[in-house]
């Protein structure tokens, strides 16, 4: 609809829209369709200048025969071929083009004329970035649903690796430790398929026994003991809330297990402890939930990206708040709105279901609301996780939420940005009632979100008494 369109532009440009005045020439264009293509699809409007304003297409263009020339020139430019939708706007007597991609099946699309080598683009943030050859490799294997933990690693034999902190982990748990555990997780596979293959193609096919496997470790198994190079947290501890100055760092490398266990010492000995008198005991709790500085590091170390080398994950511990950065944005067909809806996609099938086996995970897609409610159920202000480029980065603050109001400016929490992305995507109404239900939070709650989201002139209030609702302004 024409207020949805608008209240796109308004928002500005992002991971799946891109605003241009005039038609750009067919390689620019090409190249934004391919990277919402191969990332999360996306919408280009055409007739909106650089301040956002709309100024429209030239009166004179006949609507159809551009509609149609724009879907040949994609259609031309980019294989496999995409069909966007091509629809047009009138608003304010100004018409609008809009180019609505959807992210494809068949990756990696690319530019024709500059080949699969060189013209394959992602987009981040709000802008395309061409991919390396890892990122190309990832895209084939997002094509056949193969994650990069479950791919198996033939440079390193399985008798050389040390299992112990896995068995160790798995004993902890009362679970079994064995070859068939192994398997069925995904941590070892055998390689029959190319085995049979040149068992057809040999003349002496008869002479082979049949059932000697090798068993090869996946990358999964591989990132989970700590043989993975880069898959390491740098910690650091730094003076006041910029990053000129620091206290303290640390590098942890070694079994994911380690790295995770280190790492939460590492922020509880740089955060105070406050006590409360529960009855008569004192009760000594870390000033941040260690709920919620557990489960963000489980997040970071199961979701982040290991297929693209030389990026670490990254933990910060400032004056007023624990930020943890992980390479790797939202899995591509997610939002913002739908981690807070509880949707989750999983990057790394591998090391996502031994960490679930053992008991790291309670039940998918529930972290990230647990996150939320332990810190504001402690007086805390509301954590912060988004996608930065492509990078999740997580703020857990460690200030009181009145002391957060005094200061607040017009960026977004992530419950705020749910309910913005709701109102965007669902419908243009939403109740209490419904914020209540899609946060998981209490009346009183839902009411301060939506009562804070006034404050920050982002929606305004309608109807009267049990017919309340809010719309966006």
């Amino acid at each position: 609809s024409p207020m949805s369109i608008l209240r796109k532009i308004e928002a500005g440009e992002s991971k799946t829209l891109e605003l241009k005045e005039t038609l750009p020439k067919g390689d620019a264009i090409a190249k934004t369709v391919t990277a919402f293509s191969n990332t999360s699809g996306g919408m280009i409007i055409i007739g909106v200048n650089d301040k956002r304003e709309i100024v429209g297409i030239d009166p004179e263009t006949d609507i159809f025969e551009l509609q149609d020339r724009i879907t040949s020139m994609i259609y031309d430019a980019c294989y496999p071929g995409v069909n966007p939708e091509i629809s047009s706007y009138t608003i304010d007597d100004k018409v609008l083009i809009v180019i609505e991609v959807y992210r494809g099946n068949l990756l990696p699309y690319y530019i024709k004329k500059a080949g699969k080598h060189e013209g394959v683009y992602l987009r981040v943030g709000a802008t395309n970035r061409k991919a390396s050859m890892e990122n190309i490799q990832e895209l084939e294997r997002q094509r056949r649903n193969i994650s990069f933990d479950q791919v198996l690693n033939k440079e390193i034999a399985l008798e050389s690796l040390n299992l112990d902190p896995l068995r160790e982990k798995f004993e902890q748990a009362g679970k079994q430790f064995n070859k068939t555990v192994m398997r069925n997780l995904k941590l070892i596979g055998s390689d029959q398929a190319s085995k049979q293959a040149n068992v057809q193609n040999s003349s002496q096919a008869s002479d082979q026994p049949g059932d000697q496997t090798t068993d090869y470790p996946t990358n999964g198994l591989l990132i989970l003991l700590g043989h993975y190079y880069h898959a390491q947290i740098r910690c650091s501890r730094f003076k006041g809330t910029r990053m000129d100055v620091f206290l303290d760092q640390k590098e942890y490398t070694g079994d994911l297990f380690s790295q995770l266990e280190n790492t939460e010492q590492f922020i509880k000995n740089h955060i105070s402890l406050r006590s409360e008198i529960k009855t008569l005991r004192r009760v000594d709790q870390f000033e941040i939930p260690e709920e919620a500085i557990r489960e963000s590091l489980v997040n970071a170390v199961v979701h982040r990206d290991y297929a693209n080398s030389g990026r670490d994950s990254k933990v910060a511990v400032y004056d007023d708040m624990v930020n943890i950065v992980s390479p790797g944005g939202l899995p591509s067909t997610l939002t913002q709105y739908d981690i807070l809806e509880g949707r989750s996609e999983i990057r790394n099938k591998v090391i996502a279901r031994v960490f679930k086996e053992l008991n790291y995970i309670e039940q998918w897609g529930t972290g990230i609301k647990r996150i939320i409610s332990s810190c504001t159920g402690y007086g805390l202000r509301e954590p912060e996780i988004q996608e930065k480029g492509d990078f999740i980065d997580v703020r857990l603050y460690r200030e009181a939420a009145y002391t957060h109001q005094q200061n607040l400016d017009t960026s977004l929490t992530v419950q705020e940005s749910a309910i913005v992305d709701y109102l965007k995507n669902t419908g243009n109404r939403i109740t209490t009632e419904t914020a209540k239900s899609m946060l998981g939070v209490e009346n009183r709650r839902a009411r301060d979100i939506l009562r804070g989201l006034m404050d920050k002139q982002v929606i305004e209030r309608a109807g009267k008494g049990p017919g309340t609702y809010y719309t966006a302004k």
